[in-house]
């Protein structure tokens, strides 16, 4: 097996040197080629090519490749090996296949989906579906032009076992700094499949913690840009995320796959920019403190409570029945005179409004009828008797025209949502009351906010309905593709606003409902987006495999959810073996499960002896999870007179900088560390309601490699049943 081994990686280096030399041929041609500067368009667009190609192979060169695939197609008289990379390249000469093939091919499929077995291969191509054999698969890691790794996860001729998993243990055993990385070489087939789903479906993703839906959400964008060039363009697509600094955590994961223009934003961001309003800069502090930072039990979340109202399509109903009782009586009453002796009927206006320009929507088709009756006005100025009586004219029908125009509905959003919880004087068709469908409660509130002129992030949606029934799509661009992440976070009021600004039903909505720790304001089941869209443009996937976190720590984190939320939704492990989870209590004498009163010194003690193990270990990334922000904050300014590289998170920041940090455990989803350290760990900071399980869950599955929990107390219940999947005390304590 040694001889075998060294054979192909000395096959693999020939090959890699060979690569090499081809490329840097072709890279020296290319940027001795002089660049085109003139105004020829058709040698414009061989530049910009030529360009690109220098960049491409630029980039090559340190990593050509990350796999090889021997196929032969029934039709064809020999197997080939074909090398797959992050970006395809064909050779100088002519040949029947390329230097390298872009990973997104239809050929490239086979990589991802090929498991193993003697039974027929098959991929979708162009041309229809091709079939034949896969003789060898087979990973390489190459880094800097240096070939580091060489492992065969299936070989036809060999009678060695498959070691499919034994490349990806590898790769995900490698430690994390504050950048997410590309998955390329280890797309798993589940998750190819959903990357390589078809363009307009309104694709939502249940995934578990670490199951890879952010990174295959963003490879499916990348491979959308390759399959669908010509209908489909970077600068039409959008990604929304939780916050700015997740935004930043992920910006190098497209780069790295050769996209770049796709926009990023948060839902907020991008709605006020819409608008053109501005959200209060405490805004998403409030909400957290609200939610997050007070004693006790969270606030009782039902279908009345503002957010989960305000994002329910039950408020859609009603601004759009507003809106309509707008347009039906927008046209003032009477005939129009702009001086006397003039008179433009009420009915010839109304067919204006209701025929003519019926297809505009309210804002437009009120622009088009008054820049009618402009020109109507401007006609009748031409049959003045003289030019004292055209004057005086001009000047009353000016007069009269502002003021009919003034008796027109304000096609304003934000009017007219105040209008709707009557925050405002409504118009006099409408009803002295507000609508029914609107909860006391909410409708209080909102009047309080609006009166002070307060918006809210739940108000947007609302208020981008209206812009649309208002405007259409004009001023904003349809996109072709819109990513949503942490979507169990987004209500379906989002979504189906979304919806109008998208072509196609072009989505890929992806979270887990085992982290909606939002649910304030987000789903509580995904048949809430669901039917939001016909049968035939929705589909459902679910990602249960977990390659994040050590066997030990999903396990830990499994009994969790069961325990403490009764959840289904459990991830299956890669099989990569770790530490044992780790109970630590501030105490060391105090045995897990009974109730102690730790002081802030030995609580203090006990976090900077953990932080220092830790970070005094082989891991780049290293974080303190706390109950809330003030507890991080407390605990950051402790902290940092003996750690220098350490960093407090505390939502305000918009770059994630690696290293060692302290955050409040609800500003953590989305992010992973080496390492993590769940301070107060006890029933007194976590209760037992399901809202709690959720959060310790989330803080759990933050860990890669290693998860230490501290606490003061007593455990709550749902860790106490858990208990066995797990060490208490101290490494050293241990060993003694």
């Amino acid at each position: 097996m040694e001889d075998n081994f060294q054979s192909a990686y000395q096959e693999e280096e020939d090959r890699l040197n060979h690569v090499l030399t081809e490329i840097d041929s072709t890279l020296e041609r290319l940027r001795s080629t002089p660049v085109y500067t003139g105004h020829d368009y058709t040698e414009q667009v061989l530049e910009d090519s030529r360009e690109q190609k220098r960049k491409d192979l630029a980039k090559l060169r340190q990593e050509p490749y990350f796999g090889r695939l021997d196929f032969q197609g029934n039709d064809e008289e020999d197997r080939k090996a074909l090398y797959i990379g992050k970006i395809g390249v064909d050779r100088e000469q002519v040949s029947d296949r390329p230097l390298v093939i872009d990973w997104r091919a239809p050929v490239a499929s086979l990589f991802y989906s090929f498991t193993g077995g003697t039974e027929a291969a098959s991929y979708e191509a162009p041309e229809g579906l091709i079939e034949g054999l896969v003789y060898l698969k087979r990973n390489v890691v190459i880094r800097k032009q240096i070939l580091e790794r060489v492992a065969d996860t299936y070989n036809r001729d060999s009678d060695a076992p498959a070691v499919s998993d034994e490349f990806l243990v590898y790769r995900l055993g490698e430690n994390k700094d504050n950048r997410l990385r590309d998955i390329v070489s280890t797309i798993q087939e589940e998750q190819d499949k959903i990357i390589r789903a078809a363009k307009n479906t309104a694709l939502i993703i249940q995934g578990v913690a670490g199951s890879g839906k952010t990174t295959v959400a963003l490879h499916r964008l990348a491979f959308l840009l390759y399959q669908y060039k010509e209908q489909v363009s970077a600068e039409k697509m959008i990604i929304f995320a939780p916050n700015r600094m997740f935004l930043d955590y992920i910006s190098d994961v497209l780069p790295e796959l050769g996209v770049g223009n796709i926009a990023q934003s948060t839902f907020p961001d991008w709605a006020a920019g819409v608008l053109d309003v501005t959200l209060p800069e405490q805004d998403a502090s409030e909400v957290m403190s609200r939610w997050f930072e007070t004693a006790g039990a969270m606030p009782a979340i039902t279908e009345e409570t503002p957010g989960r109202f305000k994002g329910s399509t039950v408020l859609m109903s009603v601004i759009e029945s507003s809106v309509k009782l707008l347009e039906t009586s927008a046209v003032p009453e009477g005939d129009f005179s702009p001086w006397d002796g003039a008179v433009l009927s009420r009915q010839v206006i109304l067919r204006w409004h209701n025929e003519e320009y019926a297809p505009y929507p309210p804002a437009k088709r009120k622009e088009r009828v008054m820049a009618r009756l402009h020109r109507w006005i401007e006609m009748e100025l031409k049959k003045s008797p003289s030019a004292a009586a055209l004057k005086e004219r001009k000047k009353k029908g000016a007069a009269r025209e502002k003021a009919y125009s003034a008796k027109w509905p304000k096609y304003e959003p934000l009017a007219i949502y105040k209008q709707i919880f009557r925050a405002a004087k409504v118009p006099e068709d409408w009803p002295a009351a507000a609508p029914e469908e609107i909860p006391p409660a909410v409708l209080k509130e909102t009047v309080k906010e609006l009166k002070k002129g307060i918006l809210r992030e739940e108000d947007l949606p609302p208020l981008l309905y209206i812009h649309y029934l208002l405007n259409g799509n004009e001023g904003t661009e349809r996109f072709d593709h819109i990513v949503i992440d942490e979507a169990q976070d987004f209500s379906p009021f989002q979504i189906a606003v979304l919806d109008l600004y998208v072509k196609g039903h072009s989505f890929t909505i992806l979270g887990d409902l085992s982290q909606g720790i939002h649910a304030y304001k987000g789903v509580h089941a995904w048949r809430e987006m669901q039917t939001l869209f016909a049968e035939e443009y929705t589909a459902y996937h679910a990602l249960t495999r977990s390659y994040r976190s050590t066997m030990e720590i999903i396990e830990f984190a499994n009994g969790i959810l069961s325990a403490g939320v009764g959840s289904e939704l459990l991830a299956v492990p890669v099989f990569r073996s770790g530490n044992p989870v780790r109970l630590i209590s501030y105490e060391a004498d105090v045995l897990p499960g009974a109730a102690a009163a730790a002081s802030a010194d030995q609580r203090l003690s006990a976090v900077k002896s953990a932080l220092a193990q830790l970070s005094g270990r082989e891991y780049r990334t290293v974080a303190v999870l706390t109950r809330s922000l003030r507890e991080a904050s407390l605990l950051y300014a402790e902290l940092a007179t003996q750690f220098e590289d350490l960093h407090l998170i505390d939502g305000s920041i918009t770059e994630y900088r690696g290293g060692l940090s302290v955050l409040p455990v609800y500003l953590s989803k989305g992010l992973e560390f080496d390492a993590v350290i769940l301070a107060d760990a006890d029933s007194a900071h976590y209760g037992a309601a399901a809202w709690d399980a959720k959060l310790m869950y989330v803080g759990c599955t933050r860990a890669l490699h290693e998860l230490w929990l501290l606490r003061g107390g007593e455990l709550p219940p749902y860790v106490q049943l858990n208990a066995e999947e797990s060490v208490s005390g101290w490494p050293e304590l241990e060993q003694q």
